[in-house]
């Protein structure tokens, strides 16, 4: 949002921000449980848009089980570049999104506006009938998308303070498994029941109905998200308005000066000490490596058909594996901020994950295989700020040609370079655990020397 001044708050409004300061902690904290869930009941409405938002980018998948590839008739490599592609437009236009909102302060409309484009998108992917065509529906379906996930994690950091953040963002992320395994189920429901409907191949009433359902539901967005707290909303009394403004400044730990208000380090320098850190391009490296290492996912229900079943009992398997990634990641989420520890939060899931690469290498039996899907779809990965998730999102690019169709049944090359990737990531999270441990240690070291806590921070390992 721009910029604002004191002075640009009204008397009555600084008066109502105040007045919380005089109330009773009872009544305060009454008030705050109400607001609370007040919040609570209007951001659910993005895990709604999560949901969908990952079923409109995975349909593809499902659709190549119905003669997708063969309708458009797409070699193995077009059929991942149209894979592949959405990262590129979703790279291209995740940072500049997340400004724009910022700069428009109207994440209500601006939310669900993306959200019916890329349900359109999604219905005018229904009917493309060649490899460009294609290519041009999936490039801006992740240009749109790409508006949602930093959109969504930024709008809940302006209504939730930090203790309160976590178990918020752990719900919204279960969203994207859940996905997973509604989107399996209803593309088998349609693509059982709709193929030569009105003439239509049954993959393309998938795009059409997905879709449209997209745009009825995100319509509804406009009456139910937020603005920013220093926005009028009708759905909070003045006091609660006031409080939720001030819950803000005492997490910016000031009282006297709005959210918006600039910090002393302006956002060139900003961004040039984010350049020119070290551990944010290792962080990066590490969210790259896991991201290729989840590759998979795109492929999931045609690694799920290498277990020999027909169409609509490999959508229908499809989403057992991902009901139990949804608890595990919720589980692993919480555990790691009531103990406030992340490393082994994540290398654990990840281990999970490479055992599960090595059984699909090593056979084809069905039961051995479907059960290294339950390993491999329990190893949730958190998404990290603009910067290195925009980076990182790179070997999703890549990911797909990792799955050529020549190396199937068994793809264990596919799962080799996966294997791969994640062990590579889980040794740069080890080590880089181990330099902050060092980093922390002497801060503590200093600390003791001078007697005195330093203003600084310890890093959360």
């Amino acid at each position: 949002m721009p910029l604002t001044k004191t002075s640009d708050y009204s008397n009555s409004e600084l008066t109502a921000i105040n007045r919380i300061d005089l109330e009773d902690p009872v009544r305060r904290k009454a008030l705050e449980k109400e607001l609370l869930r007040k919040l609570d009941l209007r951001m659910s409405f993005l895990v709604v848009l999560m949901v969908l938002n990952i079923i409109d980018r995975n349909n593809t998948p499902a659709a190549r089980l119905r003669g997708f590839e063969e309708d458009l008739q797409l070699s193995s490599k077009q059929y991942s570049t149209v894979l592949s592609i959405l990262f590129v437009g979703y790279i291209l236009m995740q940072i500049p999104s997340n400004m724009l909102m910022n700069y428009l302060g109207k994440p209500s409309t601006y939310l669900p506006c993306c959200a019916i484009a890329w349900g359109l998108i999604t219905v005018l992917s229904g009917i493309t009938q060649d490899f460009a065509g294609a290519l041009l529906c999936r490039f801006f379906l992740g240009a749109v998308e790409a508006a949602f996930m930093p959109g969504a994690l930024f709008l809940l950091s302006r209504w939730y303070k930090r203790n309160e953040l976590g178990l918020r963002s752990a719900i919204l992320f279960c969203g994207s498994f859940v996905s997973n395994a509604f989107g399996s189920l209803i593309a088998s429901g349609i693509l059982d029941k709709m193929g030569g409907k009105l003439g239509e191949s049954a993959w393309r009433w998938l795009f059409f109905i997905e879709g449209a359902v997209t745009v009825v539901i995100a319509c509804l967005g406009f009456f139910i998200l937020p603005d920013f707290p220093n926005t009028p909303a009708r759905w909070l009394s003045p006091d609660l308005l006031a409080l939720a403004e001030k819950r803000m400044h005492e997490e910016a730990g000031t009282t006297s000066i709005p959210l918006s208000a600039p910090s002393k380090v302006g956002h060139f320098a900003g961004l040039v000490m984010a350049l020119t850190d070290w551990k944010i391009w290792w962080i990066t490296s590490i969210m790259t490596l896991g991201q290729l290492s989840f590759s998979f996912v795109i492929f999931f229900p045609t690694l799920t058909k290498t277990l020999g079943y027909d169409t609509t009992t490999t959508l229908l398997l499809c989403a057992p594996p991902w009901v139990v990634a949804t608890l595990a990641a919720f589980a692993v989420t919480r555990h790691s901020d009531v103990v406030r520890e992340r490393c082994w939060h994540s290398v654990a899931p990840a281990a999970m994950a490479m055992l599960g690469f090595i059984i699909a290498m090593c056979t084809m039996n069905t039961a051995a295989r479907y059960v290294s899907l339950f390993l491999m779809a329990v190893a949730p990965r958190a998404v990290g700020i603009a910067l290195i998730n925009a980076l990182s999102q790179l070997a999703l690019v890549a990911g797909p040609y990792a799955w050529d169709q020549s190396w199937g049944p068994s793809y264990a090359r596919s799962f080799g370079i996966c294997l791969a990737a994640s062990g590579a990531s889980v040794i740069m999270a080890v080590v880089l655990r181990q330099h902050l441990a060092n980093l922390n240690r002497r801060e503590d070291k200093i600390e003791l020397e001078r007697g005195q806590a330093l203003p600084g921070f310890r890093y959360m390992l």
